[in-house]
């Protein structure tokens, strides 16, 4: 099951602000490569190629948006995704800004997405909805039918499932700095549910007994 990730900055400014000592478009793919999101692809505007530069050697793919703009984007982002691997069963929508959402995240919302591949799903620290959101091919047409408007507006009034992962870059941008954030708190339990207890069968059973 593949899950590709979708990064839309607003602008080469976005793109190419400063996250510690890295372009924050750069450190978006590095989490998003680290946390198990494949393919990646970046939809941006890059006409002094600026962005190309930062992603060289990046495990993504740039896209130009083209006259796209708002859900557009995400939609163009997908299509790309899907041209690159086939096989991909959803696409993290993510916004620029959205600059220190943990890797760790990525790898939650991917094995929840394994165990529940028809649902929309967005991470949650606190109460508060945050970034990025697993989107299930399924719901692509759905979600992004629209020719413009914001992706915010087109989550507003879905039925998304929301996972507690306590990670404050999940709903923090970029326009809080990194050594500010709240502390990180894990999900109070395993995203997936406890893990199966693969020798809990075999170790209920009596052993063999041996010849003498």
């Amino acid at each position: 099951m593949t899950v590709g990730a979708v990064i839309v900055p607003d602008g080469v400014t976005e793109a190419l602000a400063d996250a510690t000592g890295r372009a924050a478009v750069r450190r978006i793919v590095d989490s998003a490569w680290a946390g198990g999101a494949m393919p990646i692809i970046v939809v941006a505007a890059d006409p002094d190629g600026g962005i190309g530069a930062v992603l060289e050697g990046a495990p993504a793919e740039l896209v130009e948006p083209g006259r796209a703009s708002g859900v557009a984007t995400y939609r163009l982002g997908v299509e790309s995704a899907r041209r690159s691997v086939r096989e991909t069963s959803a696409t993290l929508l993510w916004p620029g800004r959205m600059t220190w959402a943990d890797p760790e995240t990525v790898t939650s919302l991917i094995e929840a997405h394994g165990r529940n591949p028809d649902v929309l799903m967005r991470p949650r620290r606190a109460g508060q909805a945050g970034w990025p959101v697993l989107l299930p091919q399924a719901q692509v047409t759905e979600v992004l039918a629209g020719p413009g408007g914001s992706i915010e507006e087109a989550l507003a009034g879905l039925e998304v499932t929301s996972l507690e992962l306590g990670d404050p870059g999940s709903v923090l941008g970029r326009e809080v700095p990194i050594d500010e954030l709240p502390d990180y708190a894990g999900p109070p339990e395993p995203v997936g549910g406890p893990p199966p207890e693969w020798g809990a069968a075999a170790a209920d059973r009596p052993e063999p007994e041996l010849d003498d």
